[in-house]
C-alpha cells in the first residue's frame, strides 16, 4: 500500500510503497476489533462506586412501632430502604470490570484498525519528527503544514526530549510511541501522522 511521505519540514512529499503493510479482507476483524475495544472501555472503568445496604448502615435496630393495631403499613427498623438515611436496595457493588483478550485477537483488531485508517487516507508519514528547538510553535506550524485540523495521533519509535516537549501543549495532539499505539488509539484519531520509524514498527507489530 503507499502513503504520502512528507520531508522533515514538511515543505514536499512523495509516495511510498509499503508492501508489508498487513492488508486485511473486507469484512475480516470487524468483530474481534469491537470486542476489544470494549476491553480496553472496560479495563478503565474503576469499578469503586458502592452504596450501603440496610445491613451497612449505622441506624437502630429497633422496630419503628408495634406489628398491629395502628392502621398503617408493618414496618421493621428504620434502615430500610423507604425511610431517609436508610440502605439502598439494589445500589452499585464494588466490582472488577475487566476483561481478558488474548494475543491473536489483539492482533487481529490492530490490524483492522490500522487497514480502516489507511482505507479513509487516515495516515501521511513523514521522514522524522526533526525539532531542533523545544518550541509549541515550531511544531504547530510543522503539524499545520500536513494536517492544518483536528485532533492527530502523532506517532514515532522514539521521541526526542524537543518533539516532547514541543508537542505536548498542543491541544489537538496526542504523542504515543510506536511499541504503545493500540487499536483504540488507532480508532479515536481520524488521522495519524508518523515517522516512517514509527510506521515501520507498528508494521513490525501487526505482521508478528
Amino acid at each position: 500500500m503507499k502513503f504520502k511521505v512528507y520531508t522533515p519540514d514538511a515543505s514536499s512529499s512523495t509516495e511510498k510503497d509499503f508492501a508489508n503493510f498487513p492488508a486485511l479482507e473486507a469484512e475480516k476483524g470487524n468483530q474481534a476489533l469491537k470486542d476489544v475495544i470494549v476491553a480496553y472501555q472496560a479495563n478503565n472503568r474503576q469499578g469503586t462506586a458502592k452504596a450501603k445496604t440496610r445491613a451497612d448502615v449505622n441506624r437502630t435496630g429497633k422496630k419503628v412501632y408495634r406489628q398491629k393495631g395502628t392502621g398503617h403499613a408493618r414496618h421493621g427498623d428504620r434502615g430500610a430502604p423507604i425511610y431517609v438515611g436508610g440502605g439502598v436496595a439494589h445500589g452499585p457493588k464494588v466490582r472488577d470490570w475487566s476483561k481478558h483478550i488474548n494475543k491473536k485477537v489483539k492482533t487481529l483488531a490492530f490490524k483492522r484498525a490500522l487497514n480502516n485508517l489507511a482505507n479513509d487516507g487516515g495516515i501521511d508519514l513523514i521522514e522524522k519528527f526533526d525539532v531542533e528547538q523545544p518550541k509549541t510553535k515550531v511544531f504547530n506550524e510543522l503539524l499545520s503544514k500536513i494536517e492544518p485540523n483536528g485532533k492527530v495521533l502523532i506517532v514515532d519509535k522514539e521521541f526526542s526530549d524537543n518533539a516532547t516537549l514541543a508537542a505536548r501543549n498542543i491541544e489537538r495532539v496526542f504523542i504515543v510511541d510506536a511499541d504503545s499505539v493500540n487499536a483504540w488509539d488507532l480508532i479515536r484519531f481520524n488521522k495519524v501522522v508518523a515517522s516512517e520509524d514509527g510506521f515501520n514498527r507498528i508494521l513490525e507489530r501487526a505482521n508478528a
